[in-house]
């Protein structure tokens, strides 16, 4: 036994010795710098590459038997050997573990890959200069993959040597490598930096552990870099991951992922961090698809525009992708932030490669954006406080990169509830909607009263902000309406709007190339109807508007009551129609340049608290030296009134106007001034001996109208307007007593019709004068 012992001590001594010996053989008189034209050969016939090897090929020994080279370029097939090389490192190294080729197997200990270049374009055309070098290795693909199948599948059958190859890779590094992508279809330059990738234990049975990390930047231009442009876009980049390797059946596995990014845009001095994570990603490259389980993505955005503070988001999601239809399906969507933001929705994704397109469901829980619109510095002033308060929505989901669709949109704001179609362009050149909603306060959503605001707030969307930033304070937002195309429709059981209520609302705008319309406003108001068409031109400078309103029997006491005059100083049916016009963009402007035609009639009509038939026949009465003794209404009805507006200008002028009563007529004429709000009214009033009259009138009295003239402003006391214009009366008398002279011979006549206009004047500036003057001022104040 011990004879047994000794020699088998013995045999393993000298088998010892002799690899030794092979070793330092091998190491000390075959020269590896040999191998070169084979390995260029090798590199050649299997990827098209020309390998030039500029720096030795050198062999180490102890603890290690390795391999290294250094100074290495490869250029793709027919590139010019002073041309910037495809590929280049400075350094490269292979290392066999020695206790594995004592047992008859090649384990390599460890990769070393240092000073990795990569020059990467891609032409005008989209075609990429690596394209090249896939084609090669496609066609040499079936013998690659016999090469890697022995690994893959454990302990391949023993090769010449008598050796097997245990693919288990103790380290890999790729320190300090760059890659370059200069891409002329999309006028850009990609940098990857300080690339670093390292591995250990590298199997293709079992999961290993990966750590990289470079840094990305991306500049405007192919020579963005050259001419020290500062870089749109500078990431740092780290991932950790489990890997798992299916170099068989090219099915790859990531656990435990978690990408952290750390970027800084052009122009910005905070610092936008970004992090993905995934419980686990399978890349299936023999299916072309891509799963990711429990993804997340967290953000933490500082900009301008976000706020001070930054903003926290994330986004919980679940990826299937097929990379051969170039499509994915994004599952249990989950994004939330602060202020109770709550998005869930899935998304389908199409045509990932050449135009993606997108399709899905979105929900939007009850949130507030009040907190939002002031981090955004958004938040206009609202007559309601608690505006925006409460805002949900749902819908069905599609568009591309350029357009957005909610085609079944349910949206509750504020206790309303609006369903339809809403689309439009990311850079705001069309919208288009079909809105049918419950009720709608707008006037909760505009400024307070008193507090002064241009509107542009409500413009303050993407691709419309800075249409806004080039315009001065208007109305409209001139520039961007004339690139929107417009097709919007809204149905409305309820609105209200400036204190009024209008039902059964119909409103359809269209418009495009610089041109818009009303096509058509219909709706229920105060128990009448309210209709308009009109135009808005902005291909002009500057824009010009037409509106053709029409008015249906409203009633008008309630409309003056809901105007802020109550009790209404006047009832009736109010009925009119015309054509206006103005331009500008301002409400001077409008005001200024209106003009156009508007005629106006109110039927059923009445005064109440005054009795105009009381006043006048009283005071005919007291003309002629007598009293009534009788019962009056405490109102004054009419039975129509009408009169035609002409405006020119901010100038609105009538001739016609007419008002008839029962036993009277009112006609006068007049103007206003819109800018200046200033206005000149004359009136006369006539009795009439009619079968309705209230009351009987001499036929002298018929032929004298009593004139009134209102003049003043707007703005100033109503009781100061009007008043009984003595002068004209009295030239009035004198005209009509001058026709009587002349159909009367003789002096005696015409002494007495003197003697008589002159009891009349003194009767006006005595007693019955004052009933007179207190009659009118009752009628006109």
């Amino acid at each position: 036994m011990k004879r047994l012992l000794r020699t088998l001590l013995a045999t393993i001594g000298v088998l010892g010795l002799v690899m030794v010996g092979a070793v330092v053989y091998v190491t000390t008189f075959l020269d590896p710098n040999d191998l070169k034209p084979r390995l260029v050969d090798v590199v050649r016939d299997h990827s098209g590459l020309e390998l030039s090897l500029e720096g030795p090929l050198t062999w180490s020994f102890y603890p290690r038997l390795g391999v290294s080279v250094e100074e290495a370029e490869a250029r793709l097939p027919n590139q010019a050997q002073d041309s910037t090389p495809f590929a280049a490192f400075s350094h490269a190294e292979v290392s066999l573990a020695f206790t594995p080729l004592l047992r008859g197997e090649i384990a390599i200990d460890g990769l070393t890959l240092d000073g990795l270049y990569l020059d990467l374009k891609r032409d005008a055309q989209g075609q990429g200069n690596w394209e090249v070098l896939l084609e090669r290795l496609g066609e040499r693909g079936e013998q690659a993959e016999a090469a890697l199948a022995p690994a893959s599948a454990g302990p391949a059958p023993a090769i010449d040597a008598g050796l097997t190859v245990a693919l288990n890779v103790a380290s890999v590094k790729v320190r300090e490598a760059e890659v370059r992508f200069r891409d002329a279809l999309n006028d850009r330059e990609l940098r990857f930096e300080k690339l670093q990738i390292s591995g250990s234990n590298v199997n293709p049975r079992r999961a290993f552990p990966v750590t990289t990390s470079f840094r990305l930047s991306a500049y405007d231009g192919l020579e963005g870099r050259q001419e020290e442009r500062e870089a749109r876009l500078v990431s740092d980049i780290s991932l950790q991951s489990q890997v798992a390797l299916g170099l068989a059946d090219g099915r790859h596995v990531l656990e435990g992922l978690n990408l952290e990014t750390v970027n800084r845009l052009a122009g910005l001095e905070n610092v936008q961090k970004v992090n993905l994570k995934g419980s686990q990603l399978v890349l299936d490259v023999a299916e072309g698809s891509v799963q990711w389980e429990e993804g997340q993505l967290d953000a933490n955005l500082q900009h301008p525009r976000l706020g001070e503070k930054a903003l926290p988001l994330s986004l919980a999601f679940t990826l299937d992708a097929d990379l051969g239809e170039q499509s994915a399906r994004l599952r249990d969507l989950a994004l939330t932030g602060p202020d109770g933001l709550v998005l869930n929705g899935n998304l389908n994704l199409s045509q990932l490669a050449e135009a993606p397109a997108y399709t899905g469901q979105l929900r939007l829980t009850p949130l507030s954006l009040r907190p939002w619109l002031a981090r955004l510095d958004m938040m206009p002033a609202m007559a309601d406080g608690e505006a925006l308060s409460d805002v949900a929505l749902t819908s069905p989901v599609s568009g591309d990169l350029e357009h957005v669709e909610l085609a079944g949109l349910t949206l509750l704001l504020d206790g309303s509830t609006f369903t339809g179609q809403l689309a439009g362009e990311y850079d705001g050149t069309q919208l288009a909607a079909d809105l049918q909603g419950d009720r709608l306060d707008l006037d909760g959503y505009l400024p307070p009263p008193g507090v002064e605001d241009a509107g542009t707030w409500l413009w303050r969307l993407p691709g419309i902000r800075q249409a806004l930033a080039a315009e001065s304070q208007g109305l409209l937002p001139t520039q961007w309406l004339s690139a929107l195309t417009l097709d919007a429709h809204l149905a409305l059981a309820e609105l209200r709007l400036a204190g009024l209520d209008f039902q059964d609302v119909d409103l359809n705008l269209e418009g495009r190339d610089g041109r818009h319309r009303l096509v058509t406003f219909d709706s229920r108001f105060h128990d009448g109807r309210l209709a308009a068409e009109g135009a808005l031109d902005l291909r002009e400078t500057p824009a010009r508007w037409q509106l053709t309103p029409k008015v249906e029997r409203v009633r008008l006491e309630s409309l003056l009551e809901a105007l802020g005059n109550p009790p209404a100083p006047l009832s009736g049916r109010l009925s009119g129609e015309g054509e206006l016009a103005t331009r500008g963009n301002t409400l001077m402007e409008l005001r200024r340049h209106l003009g156009g035609r508007f005629a106006t009639r109110v039927e059923e009509g009445a005064i109440p608290g005054t009795n105009i038939s009381k006043q006048l026949c009283t005071a005919a009465a007291a003309l002629e030296g007598e009293q009534l003794d009788r019962e009056w209404r405490d109102e004054t009805r009419f039975e129509h009134m009408r009169a035609t507006l002409m405006l020119d200008e901010g100038t609105a002028s009538s001739n016609d106007l007419l008002v008839t009563l029962p036993g009277m007529e009112v006609d006068g004429k007049g103007e206003l001034d819109l800018v200046s709000e200033q206005f000149d009214l004359r009136a006369e009033v006539r009795l009439v001996n009619a079968d309705n009259a209230p009351c009987e009138v001499n036929p002298r009295l018929e032929r004298v109208p009593l004139p009134v003239r209102c003049k003043g402003t707007l703005s100033g006391v109503s009781s100061e307007w009007c008043r009984f214009d003595r002068q004209a009366f009295q030239d009035t008398l004198a005209e009509l007593l001058r026709d009587a002279v002349t159909q009367r011979a003789g002096q005696a006549v015409e002494k007495r019709l003197e003697e008589t206009a002159g009891k009349i004047d003194e009767r006006l500036g005595e007693e019955a004068g004052k009933e007179l003057r207190d009659a009118l001022k009752g009628l006109f104040d």
